[in-house]
Formats: structure tokens, sequence, C-alpha cells
């Protein structure tokens, strides 16, 4: 595959996690855990708003159909499918919970991988729960980034990817420079079992699964937000806050829960 195909692939599978989402204006004002506020300045909302409407469009025609596409499968293989992704997820987390000093997470975390990507055939079983081993929250460079005391910088959309902010946009640059594992054995070497179509059809389904969970509440917010790009940047600039902070609460509208958990609400 060459490498600007390679690149625009990238920028439309990571398109989902970046798409989360709830209202205020100009300058965001969170309150914090520490009594105090976190205020990110939308430096360039007039273009933002524009890169927001194209990427609802996208939305539209393309994600959204898919989504709705892969809940026409079966619970069993749905659930066994976000397992799997979740479990190839730990190769981030776990070192994200080293570099936060997250030393027993990251020894469940990995004795998750190991027993899931055995005896878990791949992680489509999670036979770690059974063991008393249960699915922690995923880490990332970007809350990294803000562990160690990163401001978040400026909040923008990207065209595709959606929103970020200076900071995490340079926790995602990590992944690609050696800091995801997945991407290393797939993307940047030519090894014998794996290559670069398994890491874009890995992101594409975990993109679909993700937007599958959320459809009923990603309609939800857009019908009743005022302003449904102030509804976005707020309620990402929420998520992006409560995991920096480890808060165990989970934002409006954005849900990465099993998928028994959402077929049973």
């Amino acid at each position: 595959m060459n490498k600007p195909l390679s690149v625009l692939i990238i920028l439309l599978l990571l398109f989902f996690h970046n798409y989360a989402l709830a209202g205020d204006d100009g300058k965001i004002k969170l309150n914090g855990n520490n009594n105090g506020y976190l205020e990110v300045n939308d430096c360039f909302e007039k273009i933002n708003r524009g890169i927001f409407s194209f990427n609802q469009i996208l939305d539209k025609a393309i994600f959204k159909p898919l989504a709705k596409g892969y809940r026409i499968f079966p619970k069993p293989i749905r659930s066994g499918t976000s397992n799997a992704l979740s479990n190839l997820g730990n190769v981030v987390t776990i070192p994200n919970n080293v570099l936060q000093g997250q030393f027993k997470y990251a020894g469940v975390n990995s004795a998750r991988l190991l027993i899931n990507s055995t005896l878990g055939i791949g992680g489509i079983f999670d036979v770690a729960s059974y063991y008393g081993l249960k699915k922690l929250d995923k880490e990332d460079y970007g809350q990294t980034l803000g562990v160690w005391g990163a401001g978040e910088g400026c909040y923008f959309v990207l065209p595709v990817l959606g929103p970020t902010t200076v900071r995490d946009s340079l926790g995602s640059v990590v992944n690609l420079i050696g800091g995801d594992a997945w991407y290393n054995i797939t993307v940047v070497k030519d090894t014998q079992y794996f290559s670069e179509a398994d890491y874009y059809a890995s992101r594409l389904i975990d993109g679909v699964d993700f937007r599958a969970k959320n459809l009923e509440s990603f309609d939800s917010l857009e019908k009743n937000s005022v302003d449904l790009y102030a509804s976005v940047r707020s309620l990402y600039l929420q998520d992006r806050y409560r995991k920096i902070k480890n808060i165990d609460k989970t934002t409006d509208t954005l849900s990465d829960d099993d998928w028994e958990e959402v077929d049973s609400q």
C-alpha cells in the first residue's frame, strides 16, 4: 500500500475516536477536581466550525451507515470483535500505565493481554475477567502528557479526525513514531505474520464498533443541541479531563461499554 493512501486511511479511521461530543461558547470552563477550572481556548472557531460541518457530512454519508450495518451482526460477533479490539488496545494502555506511575494497572493489563491473547483466542473471549482481572480504562499518550502537567493548548477540529487539542494531537503522533506496538509490527516493520492491511482493518472496525455503540446517543445529542458544534466541543473536553483525572464517570453520550451492557440498556 502506498504511503499517501496509508496516511489517508489512517485519517479516516481515527475519525471515530476523536468524534466525541455537548455546550459553551468561546473559552471553555470545566469544573475541576481541584476546586479550580480548566480553560481551553477555541483559537480558530470560525475555521473549526467549517471543518466540523464537513465532518458531519462525512459521518452521515459514510460512518453512520456503516455503524447501522454493523449492528445487524449477532451480538456474540459484535461482543467478540469488541473484546479483541479492547485486548489489542492494551499495547498502548500498558506503557501509558507505566508512564503515569500506575504500576498495578500495568500489571493487570499485562496479565489480561497475555491471558486473553492465548486462552481467549486473540482476545475474542474475555477469559481474564473470569480470573478476577477486570477490564480497566484505556490510557493514551495524550492523557499521559496531561498527567505530567502539560496544558491542553488550543482546541481545534481536524478534517476527518474531528475534535482535538494541541496536547492530544502530540499524543496521537507518538503512536506513529513508535508508541503503538501494533502499528510497529504491521505498518513500520515487514513481518511474516502481519501486514499494513491488518492495522487499517483493525482501526476501521474499532471506529465502526464505537460509532455503533453510540448511535442513539449521537442522534439525541444532535436533536437536542441548540449549537451542536459547542456541544461536541464541550463534551470532548469534559471527557478528556475526566480521563486524565481518572474520574470514574462516563461522559454523557460517549460510551465504549461491552455490547452486552449496551444492548441491555
